[in-house]
């Protein structure tokens, strides 16, 4: 039983090697970044840093109106379960209950 699968990233010089290639790859763009023309639109994208600040201040707008939008988004857990009927802290009476629940048998006919 101690035959198991050695996957890549099982062995630690293989996680080793990767940091170090994304580490060079952090600093060969890095260092591209004032090597390479970039044509611009607007005076503000030659500021050093523009785009990674841009991006950061993209993601964190997008998970705060995520967030927002949840509230009145969000559906219990049991939603498509129920066909919609069970809304957040609503509960399906017996009635409902027994007649979803024979739904999936393969005895009962629709």
């Amino acid at each position: 039983m101690e035959n198991k699968k050695k996957y890549l990233f099982d062995n630690p010089k293989n996680i080793k090697r990767l940091l170090y290639f994304l580490y060079g790859s952090c600093v060969l763009l890095f260092v591209l970044d004032f090597v390479i023309h970039r044509h611009v639109m607007h005076n503000w994208e030659n500021l050093w840093g523009f785009y990674p600040l841009y991006g950061f201040v993209g993601c964190v707008v997008l998970v705060l109106i995520a967030t927002w939008m949840r509230t009145f988004l969000m559906r219990s857990e049991d939603y498509y379960a129920n066909e919609g009927k069970a809304d957040i802290g609503e509960k399906l009476s017996s009635v409902d209950k027994k007649q979803n629940d024979e739904i999936g048998r393969p005895d009962v006919d629709a």
